[in-house]
């Protein structure tokens, strides 16, 4: 099953359903889709579509699929690192109003640049990274948090 998260943006993410829908219909997804699609309105005869989906679920999708397909918000991706899925991870762009800034392709190049994703920038060539996705071994996810509470404690105690 792959489970697509799209995040809690009150802003539509259009743009990746029909990539995936294009997919489905081209015969290159073959299995299961299940969305957490948010404030994105979308119809699929072939997705399992929700607006919000409590955390519990959520997590449990997350744990049974074999592959996460997300916007580039570091929950999410995090979310997945975690549990050692493999991530296909595409941006909301300020261009077409998905978001605010574009934050989220600096987020998804430190992610690629580090080996945890693969990020899709081009949607139109979403069949190419579902083919390497196949071969792709996602880098060991390890957690900054401890080097991040120590650099600020330092500077905090330096202030």
């Amino acid at each position: 099953m792959i489970f697509v998260t799209l995040g809690t943006q009150d802003k539509s993410f259009v743009r990746l359903l029909n990539a995936i829908q294009k997919q489905i219909d081209n015969g290159n997804i073959k299995e299961k889709v299940i969305v957490q699609a948010g404030h994105t309105k979308f119809t699929s005869k072939d997705m399992e579509i929700y607006d919000l989906l409590s955390p519990d679920e959520f997590n449990k999708y997350i744990d049974e699929c074999s592959l996460l397909i997300t916007h580039g918000g570091v929950g999410s991706i995090n979310d997945g690192l975690k549990r050692g899925k493999k991530i296909i991870s595409a941006p909301r762009l300020e261009k077409y109003k998905e978001h605010t800034n574009d934050h989220q392709l600096q987020i998804i190049k430190t992610f690629s640049k580090q080996g945890y994703i693969l990020p899709l920038y081009d949607f139109d060539k979403l069949d190419d990274i579902l083919k390497e996705i196949k071969k792709f071994k996602p880098k060991k996810f390890k957690s900054n948090t401890v080097n991040f509470i120590n650099k600020l404690k330092n500077y905090i105690d330096n202030y």
